[in-house]
């Protein structure tokens, strides 16, 4: 079978979906990757994983009719002349437009996954522009829209497809949760971690929903009640998007002392070197994939009881859920593993458990494949 995979970043082919296009490949399918913003190295490497590789045009983020219009054309020009049995499209504009295009070229099979919902669906209470309260009413619209024509979509979690449900964006009967899309667990494997100092890291885009300056301000509060007893590490690069840190912004924090900031790095080794994994971020996720390696790794979590983050804490068991955009509580939790170290390893192991049962990428593949129908 021709199955074509659209993205709506090259990069996140080779990080989210490498494992299932091998696993496909490896049944004797004939995988499409198709993505915006190829670059040789990335071709190269997708190239290796045995799909062919094909570019588009895409706007990632705003909203432009006549930009978003063209995508969808030209991605109905390619899947014609490509001529897939099946479309598995994945991020906000892919799912809308890939699911769309698929439809006027013919394809027979169409499905999309919603991997987060972002700023269109706001958490309850956050307060929103007016500006964005619209865009949020033309998303949802328009993920109606194209879903009604899906023949399935696949949420990350399970307060994603009740959100769908109720706003009657996804048919009765063509909803399912797959749950996070899983680690290779060899990749991130178990190890002993530092208490002396703790050290505490964040891996995410340098956004402000990601919950940055939360830990940066836990941090402040931390240097001041235990000095020298913790350190800091901010891992990711910077973000076009309106909401992302400024360079000097973050340069600033390095300068007072209170973090280190390594840009985008391969974790692996950094997870090796931390303690305890925070993400403090205050929108919806779908299920973090940066939470899900720290939890390979063996790493405590500490995240907000939001969609999607709250998948990968087992309260008290595996680390701490703290309420979103509360300092206070972030602090509290995260001073709770330089007043008590054995809780690194404790908690830990089990972060360790709780990915092998429910984040192996093995396992979360074949799902993914039996819920397209390939199995």
């Amino acid at each position: 079978m021709k199955i074509a995979i659209i993205s709506h970043h090259a990069v996140s082919l080779i990080g989210f979906r490498g494992t299932f296009i091998k696993e496909l490949v490896a049944r004797g399918h004939q995988v499409l990757a198709l993505a915006p913003d190829y670059k040789p190295k990335t071709r190269e490497v997708v190239r290796g994983m045995g799909a062919e590789t094909i570019g588009f045009n895409l706007s990632r983020t705003g909203v432009s009719p006549k930009q978003d219009l063209a995508t969808l054309f030209e991605l109905r020009r390619i899947l014609r002349d490509h001529g897939p049995d099946l479309v598995l499209s994945f991020s906000t504009k892919p799912s809308i437009y890939g699911t769309l295009a698929a439809l006027s070229a013919g394809v027979p099979r169409r499905f999309a996954m919603v991997e987060g919902l972002g700023s269109g669906f706001a958490q309850p209470g956050a307060p929103q522009s007016l500006a964005k309260r619209a865009l949020g009413v033309v998303l949802r619209r328009m993920y109606g829209f194209a879903l009604a024509r899906a023949d399935g979509t696949i949420f990350l979690n399970r307060d994603d497809y009740a959100e769908f449900a109720a706003r009657r964006l996804v048919p009765r009967g063509r909803g399912h949760v797959l749950g996070g899309i899983g680690v290779a667990l060899d990749q991130f494997p178990q190890s002993s971690h530092p208490t002396d100092p703790v050290v505490f890291v964040l891996i995410a885009r340098m956004l402000r929903e990601k919950g940055v300056g939360y830990f940066v301000e836990a941090a402040r509060r931390i240097h001041a009640s235990h000095p020298g007893a913790a350190e800091f590490v901010l891992v990711g690069g910077l973000d076009r998007n309106p909401t992302g840190h400024r360079r000097a912004h973050i340069r600033e924090w390095v300068r007072e002392g209170i973090v280190k900031w390594t840009g985008h790095v391969p974790v692996g080794p950094i997870l090796r070197q931390s303690s305890v994994f925070v993400l403090p971020s205050f929108y919806r996720e779908g299920v973090p994939r940066s939470t899900q390696e720290a939890m390979a790794s063996g790493l405590p979590v500490i995240t907000t009881d939001v969609p999607g983050c709250r998948e990968t804490v087992d309260h008290g068991v595996n680390g701490f859920l703290v309420p979103p955009h509360d300092v206070d509580a972030l602090t509290r939790r995260m001073r709770h593993f330089i007043e008590n170290p054995g809780d690194i390893s404790r908690m830990g192991s089990e972060s360790r458990r709780l990915a092998e049962r429910d984040f192996d990428a093995k396992l979360q593949d074949a799902r993914l494949i039996g819920l397209l129908g390939l199995s």
